[in-house]
């Protein structure tokens, strides 16, 4: 019994040194985290594997059209009606939830979308597996998270770490997970995330191959051979894959708005999308689903249509995947963009080619590799993700100059043509996004209740001038709230600088009331302001200090000394994460 009691108290002690330590309990979760959020991606691998395996067989006919409109209606129900979760690829979300809601997620959202795209992709539909994984790792790190009563930041980075463990077990790319997650995720690199993060990324990679197999997603025999011309003739790919970039993104945007505006129930939006991806599939059954055979054609050089075909097969890929995605159906654009960037390359090879016979190119193949990194790097504008990205799931390591070139160049072009990524320009244009370490970040993570400061005394509006001179004898106030005295409601502010010609003038005194001297058209503020929002207010009134009023009553002051205050401790905090 003594032995039995020692080891628990043994037991209690270390637990108790490692959630002592903010490191130590992230890293002895990641792993957890990595893993379930790895087990998440196979199992959603190996269902789309399945339905497209079972549709295949019946893509010829001529009614077959109406699968996927039937796929993508019955994931925008399952997602909107019974989950009553909103349509989307995910990311956006995970990253919302991130920068201002310290990395909160729903636990249904760990598999939500995975049903929504499974149904979605799975159908025929133009989209990838890669979002609905983010999310659902995302969401299951931040429940396990709560589960185990963590702190916010250390919430944060398991959110991270789930997101990343999907990625890398997807793609069986753990270098591609963690550099995704920092990159996007995230969006700064911090000592206190990357390792967690990377033992997250390798569980879940871990998970797949051992589910799987250790395979390389687009495995090729294709021996490439990169030469001071291919170099040169990459700058062709940065303009191409920028171009085919910002289209794509804008034809996703346009087309979402375009699905908004149509007065059509939310369950029949994604059937429409879904019926005119499946009237393009009958012509061109290449731009159905994840388009992993073509990618796989395009690298190994036996991809057989066209130039001609080659450059409808882009718009059309372009359109079926706005198409999807744009009309409420589930999944993510990683897998499009893939698609579309060896398209991109390849016609370029074969227009360069045609142009100039004598030019002593690589094959076609390493081409497609090239418009591969532009494409992911241009539409995330992630450049880093789309090199390692590419690299891992192809092999591709002799291309590896010109994939720096191309994806840094291309990410860079978008950035200044573009406000955001794809992923964060719905927050964008909703004014939800913070980037990290900007004021508007560091002051969402606090809130107006934090700092209100409820000691300030306030007078009754009908108190005099001269018993007021009283009370401002004894006080170090710069500012008085005024309240009515029956009810408490507050009436306006007295402001000391602005009252002193009344102060001095003894025939005032008992002539004048508190409430006729106050400021009535001062701001006031919620507990819920943001104070991004509360400084600005300041600024623009020559104010220090402003009220905080809920329902009519005075509830006590914001400062600005105190904001600043608490700014400055907060970024000291997130700058040592």
């Amino acid at each position: 019994m003594m032995k039995h009691s020692k080891y628990i108290q043994a037991v209690q002690t270390k637990w108790a040194i490692i959630r002592s330590d903010d490191r130590l309990i992230v890293i002895a979760m990641a792993g957890l985290v990595g893993a379930c959020s790895g087990l998440a991606a196979v199992a959603l691998n190996r269902t789309l594997h399945y339905l497209s395996d079972m549709f295949q067989q019946v893509h010829h006919h001529w009614w077959a059209f109406a699968i996927p409109a039937v796929g993508a209606s019955f994931s925008a129900i399952f997602l909107n009606h019974v989950l009553h979760e909103r349509a989307g690829h995910g990311v956006p979300e995970v990253v919302y939830a991130v920068s201002r809601h310290g990395g909160l997620l729903r636990f249904r959202s760990s598999f939500s979308r995975l049903v929504s795209s499974c149904l979605t992709i799975g159908s025929g539909g133009s989209a990838g597996p890669e979002a609905p994984v983010v999310i659902s790792g995302a969401a299951l790190g931040s429940n396990i998270a709560r589960m185990f009563a963590l702190r916010e930041r250390q919430r944060i980075v398991l959110v991270g770490c789930g997101a990343a463990g999907a990625i890398a077990s997807i793609f069986n790319a753990p270098i591609t997970g963690l550099v995704f997650t920092v990159e996007v995720i995230l969006g700064q690199w911090q000592a206190f995330n990357v390792i967690p993060i990377a033992i997250a990324a390798v569980a879940g990679t871990e998970v797949s191959r051992l589910l799987q197999g250790n395979q390389i997603a687009f495995a090729h025999q294709q021996h490439f051979v990169v030469n001071i011309v291919d170099i040169a003739a990459s700058f062709g790919v940065v303009f191409v894959a920028t171009v085919v970039s910002v289209l794509l993104g804008r034809l996703l945007n346009g087309m979402h708005h375009v699905a908004e505006r149509t007065p059509l129930p939310g369950w029949v939006r994604p059937a429409v999308g879904g019926a005119a991806v499946g009237i393009i599939g009958l012509q061109l059954p290449l731009v159905q689903g994840e388009g992993y055979h073509a990618i796989l054609e395009m690298i190994q050089g036996s991809f057989h249509p066209g130039i001609l075909l080659a450059a409808v097969a882009i718009g059309a890929k372009m359109v079926a995947t706005a198409l999807t995605l744009g009309w409420g159906g589930s999944g993510g654009i990683f897998a499009p963009s893939l698609m579309i960037g060896g398209l991109v390359g390849l016609f370029y090879h074969r227009a360069l080619t045609w142009l100039i016979p004598s030019a002593a190119l690589s094959n076609e193949g390493c081409f497609a590799l090239l418009g591969m990194a532009g494409l992911v790097g241009g539409i995330l504008q992630a450049p880093l993700t789309a090199i390692f990205l590419v690299v891992e799931i192809t092999g591709g390591y002799a291309v590896i100059l010109p994939l720096i070139i191309v994806s840094a160049l291309t990410s860079t072009f978008c950035y200044y043509i573009e406000p955001g990524s794809f992923y964060l320009r719905e927050l964008i244009e909703k004014g939800q996004y913070m980037p990290p370490g900007t004021d508007a970040r560091i002051l969402s993570d606090l809130t107006v209740g934090e700092l209100v400061e409820t000691g300030h005394a306030h007078v009754p509006g009908d108190t005099l001038l001269s018993e007021f001179i009283e009370i401002l004898q004894y006080s170090n106030q710069h500012v008085f709230p005024v309240v009515a005295r029956d009810t408490s409601r507050y009436l306006g502010l007295v402001l000391i600088h602005r009252i002193r010609p009344y102060l001095f003038d003894r025939q005032m005194r008992g002539m004048l009331f508190v409430e006729q001297i106050m400021e009535h058209d001062v701001p006031t503020v919620k507990s819920d302001d943001e104070l991004s929002h509360v400084l600005e207010v300041m600024e623009d009134q020559g104010l220090d200090a402003l009220p905080v009023v809920e329902h009519d009553q005075f509830i006590g002051m914001v400062s600005k000394a105190t904001l600043l205050d608490r700014y400055r401790k907060e970024l000291i905090v997130q700058a040592g994460m």
